[in-house]
């Protein structure tokens, strides 16, 4: 494709998911891999590496994902390079290689974001976001931090904004706005939130009070299980249940969870289990390694294999029960059942 073909279909594809146009998933993401296969250089030698022809592709199930850990080394790109003038970069320790997602759009990744929290908790006007993410906001190319950002600024409220470790200053602001007919909604990585819990300060009980981690241990603790960190909040912010935002730097979707752990896909997303001891195929249990396509992926790759390990109940929603043993410490997700 040349570049004004390329700038076409992307601004096409986007223009259908912030409309929210019902999509067949089956035939948009098989035009998807058509497209992908021919114009992601390093999906194409992917398959070639593994002697597959799209043509013979004629499934949705039958689709290759492509291993999450090329973000990495390569810039997975559906497009000339100098298409993408961004990216976001995942978190990681020191000396740590990580992960790239080189965006065509920052503003469709933002509106999008703001689209998927809407459809699964209404307006954001109704709700004051306090986001506590240390150490995201001390560097520069997060993802997490530019949808919290967004939504700060969407909720028009005088009140939200961000908290690196003044732990008093959130706590305060809980208590102001506990009888306030906006919902509260602290949005924090894992660590951070349970630090606040553990910290020993009085947390104010506010019936109107969301507290949604986003996963994220970055080396800081102990790996614990995700009932036992829900419980510490739970008995410390006084709420009865824990909400969830499943997310990561290679997707431009995010899926939501309101409770123990499982997780509503969103419309651009769905998820496939692949067999732990071989990666090409599918699983022959209740569980398995994920893949995900993500049809928000329109300019990068959207079928990837995900270094975490899941399964997927009868109403389709995702449990995330842990990551592969092998694979690096990343910043989202590092809970495990």
């Amino acid at each position: 494709m040349t570049i004004n073909e390329t700038l076409i279909y992307f601004k096409s594809f986007q223009e259908k998911i912030l409309n929210g146009e019902v999509l067949d998933f089956e035939e948009v993401g098989l035009n998807l891999f058509r497209f992908q296969s021919a114009n992601n250089p390093v999906y194409k030698e992917y398959l070639k590496v593994r002697k597959i022809r799209p043509t013979d592709i004629k499934k949705i199930e039958e689709i290759p994902f492509l291993p999450i850990g090329f973000f990495k080394t390569h810039p997975v790109v559906s497009g000339p390079i100098r298409l993408f003038e961004s990216y976001y970069s995942s978190s990681g320790t020191t000396g740590m290689i990580t992960s790239k997602h080189h965006v065509w759009s920052s503003e469709f990744y933002l509106h999008h974001s703001l689209n998927l929290f809407e459809k699964e908790y209404g307006g954001i006007e109704d709700y004051h976001v306090l986001a506590l993410l240390p150490s995201y906001l001390e560097r520069k190319g997060s993802s997490l931090v530019s949808m919290a950002d967004f939504l700060i600024k969407k909720s028009k409220s005088p009140h939200s904004g961000f908290y690196l470790y003044n732990h008093q200053e959130l706590l305060d602001k809980i208590a102001l706005l506990k009888e306030d007919s906006r919902r509260i909604l602290l949005l924090g990585v894992t660590f951070g939130l349970l630090d606040l819990a553990e910290s020993g300060m009085t947390i104010p009980e506010a019936d109107n009070l969301i507290v949604m981690e986003t996963g994220g241990m970055k080396g800081r603790r102990r790996e614990m299980i995700r009932e036992e960190v829900h419980d510490i909040y739970k008995m410390a912010f006084g709420v009865d249940s824990v909400h969830s935002e499943y997310g990561m730097t290679e997707l431009m979707s995010q899926a939501y969870s309101k409770g123990e752990g499982k997780y509503t896909l969103a419309p651009t997303m769905r998820v496939f289990l692949r067999d732990v001891n071989d990666p090409f195929s599918p699983a022959n249990r209740s569980q398995g390694g994920i893949n995900v396509i993500d049809l928000a992926n329109f300019h990068s790759c959207a079928f990837i294999e995900t270094q975490d390990l899941g399964k997927v109940d009868t109403e389709g929603k995702v449990e995330i029960l842990g990551r592969f043993d092998n694979s690096e410490i990343r910043g989202c997700n590092l809970l495990l059942n």
